[in-house]
């Protein structure tokens, strides 16, 4: 249980005392106040702003309010202390046995500690990856593809129903751009000289192009583009989508749809939802003003087919159509976003590079939209990663065939450290990358730091097998022991961070950032190799006593509880424990 859920639980029958008690009016709101850690922990164990917050209403000083609160949580069994603070903000010191308590429950739980219910089964689709598919996946790509798929993991912990998906840009001017030059490596492997591959003139096109040769034969030699393209982009793009796959296996990523751009605009989805829109009244003739803050040489006002999206948010209306009457790139995104709501998933998180930032109101306006205010659409941006090698920065282009592939990435870091470092910082923040640190067998490498520490719980238990051979150190008896000996200020600081674990993951899954795992973790990691430390000096730290069994034992309560929660965390960020290092 949520230590800070369950005061906060206790916090709002109290106030319904107090309204009971007409100290408080009945109209009084029980979700304005929040129960959380202290800003300094030798406050105590929990902080609440009830009194703050709720002084208003009961017309009188936040202090006089508090003290009715102080006196209800000094009457609770596991309060050891409650107190006053500042302009009124009330700390509370927990009990010993209140958080022997809770590593009794985390033992019992197991890998289950942490799950929450505050999704309530709701559905979500996460869309994540997405890149255009003209070519196989570098590592530019890792971070919106990891962030995406430690994301997903997180909103099922938290009680969610997800749905991980990729959408396919397969109806676009790349699609046909990649079509021509696998045209052209399609003649090259039939013995043509070819001097201009076109826009994608990477290597990984040539397998492709004499695939293809071999399929058809000369076909196609000689034959103007509208014979062939349709075909051609078809056969790359599945080739492609083929890569992309094995790329997203290797990974550790495995979504549960691929959605076709083409065929979305295929089945008329796009026609579909623009009549949705033109019923609601929100698509029009008109005429753009010119774009602010930047000059275009061969701007000319021209009447356009456009979207009310100011109406929702967006900056300006958005167009629909192009001037030679096909459907913008936003129009078949509507379509598909439709799809996904009549499909039903009610709330949408897309996990998209930077560089799409521009596109988000229009998108979220459009979802607004079309599901008349029942949905919304999420767009998490992911800033540029930047790989260093050498401490010299890599550039990169597929254009070019000029980059380091998923493969070429995990064969020199291993995939736990291109998982955990993808993660490592918040999504909005650049990250550098440096190859040499990934592999650092150090505390400055967070991946190994946290790995370390669970290797090191492993350890100790090995150690204590050995000096005392069948002691019995499940979890479910190590559960129910009597835990009172763990009861130094270093232990209960271990068990206290260790009791955050579900507020930490409910808190990460409500505000989309995966990166609270990573940095619990670290600090998990920091508070246990500190513990282990101390018991270098002070005896009575010490994980393993060789003449009190029953000590021992019930001091590796705490060290599979550590074990138990960095597991739990490792798996959400897709990483693989290591028992041996």
């Amino acid at each position: 249980m949520n230590p800070f859920s369950l005061f906060l639980d206790h916090s709002r029958d109290m106030t319904k005392d107090l309204i009971k008690e007409g100290i408080l009016p009945e109209e009084t709101l029980l979700d304005r106040f929040v129960v959380e850690p202290p800003k300094d922990a030798s406050h105590g164990d929990l902080a609440t702003n009830v009194a703050m917050v709720l002084c208003k209403p009961a017309k009188m000083s936040p202090r006089a309010l508090a003290e009715h609160y102080v006196d209800r949580f000094k009457s609770h069994k596991d309060v050891e202390s409650a107190e006053i603070a500042g302009p009124g903000f009330i700390n509370i010191r927990l009990t010993p046995s209140f958080w022997h308590s809770q590593l009794s429950t985390l033992l019992k739980a197991g890998e289950a500690y942490g799950s929450s219910n505050i999704g309530q089964g709701e559905s979500v689709n996460v869309e994540y990856v997405s890149t255009n598919p003209t070519g196989p996946l570098h590592i530019g790509h890792c971070r919106v593809a990891v962030v995406g798929d430690v994301l997903a993991s997180l909103l099922e912990k938290a009680g969610y129903k997800v749905t991980r998906e990729y959408y396919i840009n397969d109806a676009g001017g790349q699609a046909n751009n990649l079509a021509r030059s696998t045209y052209k490596r399609y003649l090259q492997a039939l013995g043509q000289t070819i001097d201009d591959l076109g826009s994608y003139g990477g290597d990984y096109l040539i397998p492709v192009g004499e695939a293809l040769s071999k399929d058809v034969g000369e076909k196609w030699v000689d034959k103007p583009e509208g014979d062939w393209l349709a075909d051609v982009r078809a056969y790359a793009i599945e080739a492609m989508m083929a890569l992309i796959k094995r790329d997203l296996a290797t990974l550790n990523i495995h979504q549960d749809v691929f959605s076709s751009e083409l065929a979305i605009v295929k089945a008329g989805r796009v026609e579909e939802a623009i009549e949705d829109l033109t019923q609601k009244g929100l698509i029009y003739k008109g005429v753009l003003e010119q774009p602010k803050g930047r000059e275009i040489d061969d701007w000319e006002p021209r009447e356009q087919t456009l979207f009310r999206s100011s109406q929702f948010g967006d900056d300006v209306d958005r167009a629909i159509k192009k001037s030679d009457g096909s459907w913008t790139y936003f129009a078949s995104d509507m379509a598909y976003h439709l799809d996904k709501l009549k499909r039903g998933s009610p709330k949408l998180i897309n996990v998209w590079g930077a560089d799409h930032g521009g596109y988000v109101k229009r998108l979220s306006s459009a979802v607004i939209a079309l599901s008349d205010g029942a949905a919304e659409v999420n767009c998490i941006l992911c800033q540029m990663v930047r790989f260093m090698v050498n401490g010299k920065a890599l550039k990169m282009s597929k254009r070019d065939g000029n980059f380091i592939t998923v493969d070429e990435a995990i064969e020199k870091v291993g995939l736990d450290a291109m998982r955990f470092l993808m993660v490592s910082r918040k999504n909005e923040a650049f990250l550098d990358f440096d190859f040499e640190k990934a592999v650092e067998q150090s505390k400055d490498n967070p991946v190994f730091y946290v790995q370390y520490a669970y290797a090191r719980c492993h350890s100790i238990k090995r150690h204590i097998i050995e000096q005392f051979p069948g002691l019995d150190l499940s979890s479910m008896t190590l559960s129910q022991l009597p835990l009172e000996a763990l009861d130094s200020e270093e232990f209960l600081n271990l068990i206290k961070k260790l009791s955050e674990w579900q507020r930490l993951i409910e808190m990460a899954a409500r505000t989309y950032e995966p990166h609270r795992i990573t940095y619990y973790l670290g600090e998990l990691a920091a508070e246990f190799h500190g513990l282990w430390n101390k018991g270098k000096e002070h005896f009575h730290l010490r994980f393993i006593d060789p003449d009190n069994k029953n000590l021992t034992q019930k001091h590796f309560a705490l060290v599979a509880a550590v074990a138990t929660v960095i597991e739990s965390g490792l798996n959400l960020l897709g990483v693989t424990p290591q028992e041996k290092m």
